[in-house]
Order: structure tokens, then C-alpha cells, then sequence
């Protein structure tokens, strides 16, 4: 029974979405509380050449818009970080430019529906009962906007749902992109949705199409291997 109560509460990690089927299954959300909380370059003369520059660090030259490469064992997403919700767009940047992201299992697949990734606790296979109850230790105020909506590749920050969550503040870190726009529409207005795939959307695919036991666990690892800024 404990074990099932386990399973119950991870499963919170999304709020009611559908399936290919149309049944429903939960939506993206968090199932534990979260609490909120120039590199100066030189110049050296020579009188026999002039000293290379340095590499341009592609981290600083980010803009209001970031473009970042989300590399997986599945292929390659590139996604495009909105500026009108720059919470979220700067902290995805933040934990990506420090590698959180590197090694994390997308840990919930629903196709017809959406992957979700960005558990920590993923890393370690012996939490595995605790997958999609993980997170950076604080939560994000909802940046929740009338002009994005789910359609296919949104990416999107997972919550705790609305009884313990009213004000829909975000997880710091599980995010979640559309496979499905049908599946997920009646997510509109409540969800954070922050950037977008705008390469790589077969991968988005493939990844759905990935097995699942009944808890929506791929059966086989799929990993974030690393995000990096989009050349």
C-alpha cells in the first residue's frame, strides 16, 4: 500500500491531460512543495603577432530570446526561450549554463500527450519510486500568458496541482514539451509555457513513441545529455 501511495503522488507531477485515446492521464505538475528563494579582457602587446582573442563565450552573447540545443540519447531539439517570460527563460538558462540538466531522465512519456523531463532525482537509480518529486529546491511565480498555448513542441514548466498550488507557481526545474496539441489543450491558461521546439520536433516524436510501463516510465533510458547555447 505504500508503495502504491508512492506511485499515486508522483503521478501528481502532471495535472489532468489526455492520452492518444483520449482517456485521461495527469498533467504536468510537481508532487512536493518547493520553496521560493564580466569576464574583463585583456590586451597584451607583442612586437612579433597579436595574441589570438579568446573564444566568444556563447553563454554571454544569449539574448532576449535564447536559442539553446537540447542534446538526447533520442537526437537533438533546438528551443527557442520566450522573452515575455523571462522567470522562467532565465532560470532554464541558469541551471542549463551549470549543467542541472546533464544526465537527467525525461521520466514521464505519455504519447498523444507530452515528455517530461527535469527531475534530478532521476540521476540516481535508486529513487527510482520517487521520480517526478524532485526539483532545485524553490519554485517559480507563474508567468502565464494568453498568446502561447499548448500546440505541438511547446515547452513548459510542470507544477504542483491546484489544491496545494492556487497562485500555479512553477517547479524549478521539470518542464514538460507537447507531442499532442489536441491531447493538451485543455492545459491553456494553466501552465507556464515558456519556449517553444523550433528544430527537432522528430524527436519530440520519437521520444513519445518510446514504451512505457503503467507508470509512464520509458522502459529504456531516455537522456538529456547536455543543453547548450544553438550555434
Amino acid at each position: 500500500m505504500k508503495r502504491i501511495l508512492i506511485y499515486a503522488a508522483a503521478a501528481l507531477i502532471l495535472l489532468a491531460g489526455c492520452k492518444g485515446n483520449k482517456e485521461q492521464a495527469p498533467a504536468p505538475e510537481e508532487t512536493q512543495a518547493e520553496e521560493a528563494q564580466t569576464t574583463e579582457t585583456t590586451q597584451e602587446e607583442s612586437t612579433m603577432k597579436e595574441t589570438p582573442a579568446a573564444p566568444a563565450d556563447k553563454w554571454a552573447e544569449l539574448g532576449d530570446e535564447p536559442t539553446l540545443k537540447i542534446k538526447t540519447t533520442d537526437g537533438t531539439m533546438t528551443v527557442k526561450l520566450y522573452a515575455d517570460t523571462p522567470l522562467h527563460r532565465d532560470n532554464f538558462v541558469k541551471l542549463a549554463k551549470k549543467g542541472f540538466y546533464d544526465g537527467i531522465l525525461f521520466h514521464r512519456i505519455i504519447k498523444g500527450f507530452m515528455i517530461q523531463g527535469g527531475d534530478p532525482l532521476t540521476k540516481d537509480t535508486t529513487q527510482v519510486a520517487m521520480y517526478g518529486t524532485g526539483g532545485p529546491g524553490y519554485t517559480i511565480p507563474a508567468e502565464i500568458l494568453p498568446n502561447h498555448t499548448h500546440k505541438k513542441g511547446a515547452l513548459a514548466a510542470a507544477r504542483r496541482g491546484d489544491q496545494a498550488n492556487p497562485a500555479k507557481a512553477s517547479s524549478g526545474s521539470q518542464f514538460y514539451i507537447v507531442q499532442d496539441a489536441e491531447g493538451c489543450k485543455h492545459l491553456d491558461g494553466e501552465y507556464t509555457i515558456f519556449g517553444e521546439v523550433i528544430d527537432g520536433l522528430n524527436v519530440v516524436d520519437k521520444i513519445a513513441a518510446e514504451r512505457t510501463d503503467f507508470r509512464d516510465r520509458p522502459l529504456r533510458k531516455v537522456e538529456i545529455i547536455s543543453i547548450t547555447p544553438a550555434e
